[in-house]
């Protein structure tokens, strides 16, 4: 009899359930969040497991890479997908939790998620640190001084910081203390920024697909980089007007009886990164290219 397990991964413990094919539970504990601990729990049942459910979140994506290699059928379901299905159940708990995606595996009702591999991983790391830091930047650059009438106005990010003092040369000592305390902070966060984007121009000059996706005008490396990562391996797409569902930029359709039908807004589902670099490039070509572009 096949066996379907489902796991619900905390920081520190992971619930365990396992279910035979006609649903009734064949075992159900509690480990730690490690990979040989929750190898351990399922043992006895190897030879009989058919599917091994986990949401998808850093620890369930972690716990897969270090799993599947084992002979695991782990699969990573999509947690919107799941949380929709979980939600059905009386009582939220670890244990129910673990119980409800046990059954989804029996069921095979669940959409499984697209686990990069970890080159395409780090890359996608090395994006989400550089916004980061540039989110950071700007929100330290329009912190402080506006609330006193001070306005930096139209200097790149290199002048900045001497705009900046040159503004809060006359002010009070404390004030000028606690705004030199921020420069110093922000002048941390530019040096990281700039080491950051050098590694992405450095990956972007040295990979073919996206020097080929350059050439398209209005995509720069960020763009470039930030699509190959989200789509990662082209094949598990059938078509290529797939790809924009994929990542939220079709519009959504609501249908009920033969009255109501109509299109909303796009579904800006998937990666939102991937989503914001492509709306960028597009604007940009849209409204600062001059030269005509097939």
């Amino acid at each position: 009899m096949k066996m379907y397990v489902g796991l619900d991964v905390g920081l520190e413990e992971t619930s365990v359930c396992i279910v035979d094919s006609d649903g009734l539970t064949v075992r159900e504990t509690k480990v730690s969040t490690e990979p040989e601990a929750i190898r351990s729990a399922v043992e006895g049942y190897a030879d009989r497991l058919d599917r091994v459910g986990v949401e998808a979140s850093s620890l369930g994506i972690w716990l897969y890479r270090e799993l599947q290699p084992a002979g695991l059928p782990i699969i990573v379901v999509e947690a919107r997908h799941m949380r929709v299905s979980l939600s059905t159940m009386r009582n939220k708990t670890d244990r129910n939790d673990a119980r409800g995606i046990a059954q989804m595996m029996r069921l095979g009702w669940y959409r499984a998620v697209h686990v990069k591999n970890i080159d395409m991983q780090k890359m996608r790391t090395v994006l989400t640190n550089r916004k980061l830091l540039k989110r950071k930047l700007v929100d330290l650059e329009n912190h402080a001084l506006r609330a006193y009438g001070l306005l930096v106005g139209a200097v790149s990010r290199g002048a900045f910081e001497a705009r900046t003092r040159e503004l809060i040369e006359h002010s009070d000592p404390i004030f000028v203390m606690s705004i030199q305390v921020m420069l110093d902070v922000r002048r941390a966060l530019l040096e990281g920024y700039d080491r950051l984007h050098r590694v992405l121009l450095q990956v972007v000059q040295h990979d073919p697909v996206c020097r080929r996706l350059i050439t398209v005008r209005g995509v720069g490396p960020v763009v470039a980089l930030s699509f190959k990562v989200g789509v990662d391996d082209p094949h598990r797409f059938s078509r290529s007007r797939t790809v924009g569902a994929h990542f939220g930029l079709t519009p959504k359709r609501h249908q009920s009886g033969t009255l109501i039908d109509f299109e909303g807004h796009i579904s800006k589902q998937g990666d939102i990164s991937v989503r914001e670099a492509l709306c960028e490039a597009a604007a940009s070509l849209l409204l600062r290219v001059r030269k005509w572009s097939a």
